[in-house]
């Protein structure tokens, strides 16, 4: 097994991307209050702070900040996961390997996790999250897709509404404010 390190850094603020195995059941869509009550019941025990998030139907962004003295998103990646596949309905296809270890097939076992490193690399991040929606084709407005944090931002003044949209009059990917 290879000797697989994370970035881990206390107080961090870190850019996540997490997949379903399958990658053709809209699982996170389909089932989107199961996740947010888990992510609710993990963010109680092991507090964080939600920067960004957008949930597509089979992978999901995020952007995270960790409290002081804290640098473990692992731990909260696999209590989100496992919360999450508990309330699940089982059906899906499972390969010998899951099934001797009594694991789920809904996850992918890995995550990507990328630690935000300035104000310009969290901008990107943050901008990427709320496009994703649009660059997968689900929708043409960025404010059109529901499970976003998008809808937040705008509510901060972080974003205009029409950010990204059809008809900013800003390009591809609009300009934030």
């Amino acid at each position: 097994m290879p000797d697989y390190r994370r970035n881990r850094v206390v107080g961090g603020t870190y850019f996540f991307t997490v997949n379903l195995l399958d990658r053709d059941r809209p699982l996170l869509v389909e089932h989107i209050e199961i996740l947010r009550e888990s992510v609710r019941r993990v963010r109680e025990l092991m507090p964080f702070h939600i920067d960004a998030w957008v949930v597509l139907p089979e992978h999901m962004h995020a952007l995270w900040t960790l409290p002081e003295g804290d640098a473990d998103f692992p731990r909260r990646w696999q209590a989100i996961k496992m919360a999450f596949s508990k309330r699940v309905a089982a059906g899906e296809a499972l390969s010998a390997s899951r099934r001797s270890r009594g694991e789920r097939g809904i996850w992918q076992r890995r995550y990507w996790e990328h630690t935000i490193r300035n104000d310009r690399d969290y901008a990107t991040h943050m901008d990427y999250i709320h496009f994703n929606p649009v660059k997968h084709g689900l929708v043409s407005d960025v404010a059109a897709w529901p499970f976003s944090s998008f809808h937040k931002s705008v509510a901060m003044g972080h974003y205009p509404l029409a950010w990204a949209g059809e008809d900013d009059g800003a390009g591809d990917r609009g300009e934030r404010q």
